[in-house]
């Protein structure tokens, strides 16, 4: 259940990311509240994750997939570029990310 929990953490964590960019492109208080609300929700579920993991692989997942998944909503929603070796990096980071579960202790 906690893994359940980290992933959906992961998943705000990257709304939250994308939705900085997003509040500074509309400049409204209701764009503005959307980030603000969204950290409360990430940082509550990040907490409640680590209830049932160690806190150095929930947080390494949790910062590696959010980065991941930044990087590639940020192409997806806003036309980032991403050269080449970024993209080897980024691989590098999911393969850094998949050992980290996989030799998990919990």
């Amino acid at each position: 259940m906690s893994w359940l929990i980290l992933a959906i953490a992961v998943f705000t964590e990257i709304c939250w990311a994308l939705s900085l960019k997003w509040a500074a492109t509309v400049a409204t208080w209701q764009a503005s509240s959307v980030p603000i609300i969204l950290s409360f929700v990430n940082m509550g579920l990040l907490a409640l994750a680590m209830r049932g993991l160690p806190a150095g692989t929930a947080y390494a997942v949790w910062t590696g997939c959010g980065a991941v998944g930044v990087i590639i909503g940020g192409m997806l929603l806003f036309g980032d570029k991403v050269s080449t070796i970024q993209a080897c990096f980024m691989a590098l980071t999911v393969v850094g990310i998949v050992g980290t579960k996989m030799f998990a202790q919990a």
